[in-house]
């Protein structure tokens, strides 16, 4: 029975205490730190430095993606707001009231990712109504990665707070 004990150490559901957990964070604020509105920072990088061709192809992918952000949200944005805040709601009253630790993580790991939605969008709907090209268009996008990184900063701050707290609770209790 000791390979069943291994097993339920790796996919321990304690996410605080478990190293997986702190790798999906680093993984998913990186991604969100490189995906710009859905393209990668480094066109925006080799738009700025080379421009001709790569300035085109910035603008064109930018412009894809705004347009199929925004065709999500008029189509399924209201459909989108309910299944999202039941989540986070059920994630709330899981993680902190029924003291479901899983559940805390999924939070801390959701709701940030929430706003940076909410961010992507009202960065869409400002590149729509603008239709900024050139230096413009890279200036927005360097400033919607730079929020990212704010949002992401934050919230990495306060979720190993969290997860520090949890360790040290649960270590000193013994619960």
């Amino acid at each position: 029975m000791e390979w069943y004990s291994d097993i339920v150490e790796l996919i321990d559901l304690r996410s605080f205490s478990n190293l997986w957990f702190w790798i999906a964070l680093a993984v998913v604020w990186s991604s969100a730190s490189h995906w710009v509105l859905g393209v990668p920072y480094d066109m925006v990088v080799r738009a700025r430095r080379v421009g001709g061709q790569a300035e085109a192809d910035l603008e064109d992918i930018v412009r894809v993606n705004v347009n199929r952000l925004l065709y999500i949200g008029r189509v399924s944005g209201m459909w989108l707001i309910g299944i999202t805040s039941f989540l986070l709601t059920m994630l709330v009253i899981l993680g902190w009231v029924y003291e479901v630790e899983f559940a805390q993580a999924l939070f801390l790991l959701g709701f940030p990712m929430t706003l940076v939605g909410c961010l992507s969008l009202a960065t869409a709907r400002r590149i729509e109504a603008d239709q900024p090209k050139g230096d413009a268009l890279r200036h927005r996008l360097g400033r919607h990665r730079l929020y990212t990184q704010m949002i992401g900063t934050v919230s990495i701050f306060f979720t190993a707070l969290w997860g520090m707290y949890q360790n040290l609770s649960l270590g000193v209790l013994g619960g």
